[in-house]
């Protein structure tokens, strides 16, 4: 499966070698192809009712959300509500919510001037010391240390089982129907010289085999403690390649300016990365359920078969992968997918 990523988090969709092989083994309208859509669209139903769950708890975080008042908002019965949504995400709305309060808080010890008690108040701890006692067990640091020195902790994310703007698409905020597949095209862009912080692996070559080493929500929770420190220009490039011994290997973390002194989260390290001009090979928004595998194909084989020397300003330029990483963006309906490839002028 192809897995595509908003703010670290993962939806899946059946892909095109799964299309081909219905087509083969059934053919385009068998019985067989029409009870996997049944199940498509069941699944995405209750993974936007999920959503849905996961929008309202946001919504009432600080009103001691209650099992009863989510199922009586959503239509189910508890049980139906808390069994699916366990299906789904892989916990409990217990767990989950208990999980967001913590991590809310972490943001507004960090982010406000609000006494620590009142903090514990909001997020519905009985005391200051109940926050201090949870805050401790999950990040190895009590509150008042981490307002200090905030350091790069493994926040519990905002879980995403559907994608925003798909949801939000569905509800006729826009119309998927304008979302035009096109051929991928090329760009200049400059990114000036900045950090890196992230994880290098030298054995993975893509997200595919980076997510299957690495657990996401631990990963990407650390990477979202990080968004007070990050560089407006290079936040957006949450993962990539760098060239090891002339091929290519995955990273994955987020982009923070280039006088950034603070600490590094253990299994993380921090890389200074000069400043340069890419090619930015990109498709614009797309359909992410419907058409994500084409998008990416398109984008990555111009991409990495473009031939820098007779497609671009005449051969003045050439590929500077030894010293700067290439960037992946891929925000299906927000940017579209784009790969950026560093570049430099020959000698």
């Amino acid at each position: 499966m192809e897995k595509g990523f908003l703010g670290g988090k993962r939806f899946y969709g059946r892909n095109s070698m799964e299309e081909d092989l219905w087509k083969k083994l059934y053919g385009k309208n068998s019985m067989e192809e029409s009870r996997f859509q049944e199940g498509q669209a069941c699944m995405y139903e209750w993974n936007e009712t999920t959503q849905r769950i996961i929008d309202w708890i946001e919504a009432h975080i600080c009103d001691t959300p209650t099992l009863l008042e989510i199922s009586e908002y959503i239509g189910y019965s508890p049980f139906y509500c808390s069994t699916q949504f366990h299906k789904v995400t892989g916990r409990t709305i217990k767990s989950y919510i208990a999980a967001r309060r913590l991590a809310l808080a972490a943001l507004a010890l960090r982010d406000s001037d609000a006494r620590i008690l009142d903090i514990a108040v909001r997020y519905g701890y009985s005391s200051q010391e109940a926050l201090t006692r949870a805050f401790s067990a999950a990040f190895g640091c009590t509150p008042a240390s981490y307002r200090k020195k905030p350091v790069p902790i493994p926040l519990p994310i905002r879980q995403v089982v559907y994608l925003p703007e798909h949801y939000q698409a569905l509800k006729g905020a826009q119309s998927m129907s304008s979302m035009i597949l096109t051929a991928a095209n090329v760009r200049v862009e400059f990114i000036p010289a900045h950090k890196y912080m992230g994880i290098w692996d030298e054995a993975a070559t893509n997200y595919g085999e980076f997510w299957q080493k690495h657990d996401c929500d631990t990963v990407c929770g650390i990477v979202d403690s990080m968004s007070h420190a990050c560089d407006m220009i290079i936040s957006g490039h949450t993962a990539g390649w760098k060239r090891v011994n002339g091929e290519l290997r995955y990273f994955y973390g987020t982009g923070l300016p280039a006088d950034y002194t603070g600490p590094v989260r253990e299994g993380f390290e921090i890389r200074d990365i000069p400043a340069s001009y890419y090619l930015v090979f990109f498709h614009p928004v797309f359909d992410y359920l419907k058409d994500n595998g084409e998008v990416m194909g398109r984008v990555e084989q111009l991409a990495w078969n473009y031939d820098i020397e007779k497609e671009f300003q005449g051969g003045k330029y050439t590929w500077n992968e030894e010293v700067c990483p290439c960037y992946q963006r891929h925000y299906p309906e927000v940017l579209g997918y784009q790969i950026l490839r560093p570049i430099k002028r020959k000698v």
